[in-house]
């Protein structure tokens, strides 16, 4: 064989071997991305105990007791390690864990449901990518009967819709982008909107604030008319969204403050305009 075809060959591996490199990378930046605009770091790290990133979070207290988030690095016993892909996207899309238990809906499963492909795949990436720890998962602590985890089987088929989002054409590029964030990845709506006693999303008080957060926490109404008479734009919100500033000059506090320190405010300029430009339109549809 002439050596000109073999260098011709080996040169075609290498390029192939290069690209596919380059997008390993690219996906586990677009995952890390991910990672922060859905509030990963934020639940999933416990910063105050001097935690490893995404090694578990504290303690999420609540009406129907305390959930702690799990460690998501890739380490084999304690971590995500002995997961496939497949898993990890049911895990999102449906709510199951490997073993097909349903998870508590304190996991916002309903709004990673919206996820693309595309997306759980990055995520997937860039989790595989994190350092491992072997710091164990901490058992809920929940009261009877709510510790009785096969009745959530019940609840996901009255309150769990699966189903991935989809682009209203009527709708604008920055409107759709902002749409899918919100009640996608950074899932807003999670805190924003009002819960029944079941812990189930009231979607037809879409981002009318709730009074029952974990933590006893208040999040008020993002409803477009209510944040347009209070003086707020689509350039003041994304601004905020980046520096936790309000019109006013005062300062998010609570965990929005922490949404804003560890999430929005990693995001690009163009996805904090998406957000604002979503929220601050009339009507909204989900």
């Amino acid at each position: 064989m002439p050596v000109s075809i073999i260098q011709a060959a080996d040169d075609s591996a290498g390029v192939e071997s290069e690209n596919a490199t380059a997008g390993h990378v690219a996906a586990i930046e677009r995952g890390n991305y991910l990672l922060r605009a859905g509030g990963c770091y934020a639940c999933h790290t416990d910063a105050a105990d001097g935690g490893k990133p995404l090694a578990g979070g504290p303690g999420l207290h609540t009406e129907f007791g305390t959930f702690y988030a799990p460690n998501l690095t890739p380490d084999m016993e304690h971590g995500i390690g002995e997961w496939t892909l497949d898993q990890f996207r049911q895990a999102l899309h449906k709510g199951l864990s490997p073993d097909g238990k349903p998870y508590y809906p304190v996991f916002p499963y309903d709004f990673y449901t919206r996820l693309n492909d595309q997306d759980v795949n990055d995520l997937w990436a860039a989790l595989q990518a994190v350092p491992t720890s072997s710091t164990p998962d901490q058992q809920h602590d929940v009261s009877f009967p709510y510790s009785i985890r096969s009745g959530l089987s019940l609840w996901q088929s009255i309150f769990f819709r699966e189903g991935r989002f989809r682009a209203n054409p009527d709708n604008g590029e920055m409107f759709n982008r902002g749409a899918y964030l919100v009640n996608g990845p950074a899932h807003c709506a999670a805190c924003h909107t009002p819960r029944n006693s079941y812990g189930a999303l009231d979607w037809s008080r879409h981002l009318q604030g709730a009074d029952n957060l974990p933590g006893g926490e208040r999040s008020p109404t993002i409803r477009a008319r209510v944040l347009k008479a209070r003086g707020w734009t689509v350039e003041s919100l994304a601004r905020a969204l980046k520096n936790g500033v309000q019109p006013a000059g005062d300062r998010f506090l609570g965990s929005m403050a922490e949404v804003v320190e560890l999430g929005t405010s990693y995001l690009s300029e163009k996805d904090r305009r998406a957000i604002a430009t979503y929220i601050l339109t009339e009507p909204r549809r989900r």
